[in-house]
């Protein structure tokens, strides 16, 4: 499955933002999607992450609250509804598809599952 996040851009400190994440190809029932995000000189880290059969979600700590992750399954589309954000939400967004729950995908790394390109999201303060 091949995946095309887009939605990213730059916002204020308190305001709102919605990524989406087409997929081309199928997901299967068995698999979950997940967003993640890099900041600059930091890791990668899971933010969200969607059960593709049902609405089982997980959501980071930091996020919790703030963020809701949905998933359109007649358009093969995740969404990320970002709001209150804060500067600690800076940083490029990858959408990636694995295999399990979504709280098995929380460690999902590059090489054991799809993953699209990034968006960049901005937030200023």
């Amino acid at each position: 499955v091949q995946l095309q996040a887009s939605g990213g851009g730059l916002a204020q400190a308190g305001g709102s933002l919605r990524l989406s994440c087409a997929a081309s190809g199928r997901i299967f029932s068995s698999n979950a999607v997940g967003w993640f995000r890099q900041a600059p000189g930091k890791e990668r880290e899971f933010v969200a992450a969607i059960a593709w059969s049902d609405n089982r979600t997980k959501y980071a700590a930091s996020v919790q609250g703030r963020f809701t992750v949905s998933r359109d399954k007649t358009r093969n589309t995740v969404f990320l509804q970002m709001n209150s954000l804060n500067s600690e939400d800076t940083g490029v967004y990858y959408c990636a598809v694995g295999f399990g729950s979504p709280a098995a995908i929380v460690s999902l790394t590059p090489r054991s599952g799809s993953w699209g390109q990034g968006t960049q999201v901005t937030v200023s303060s």
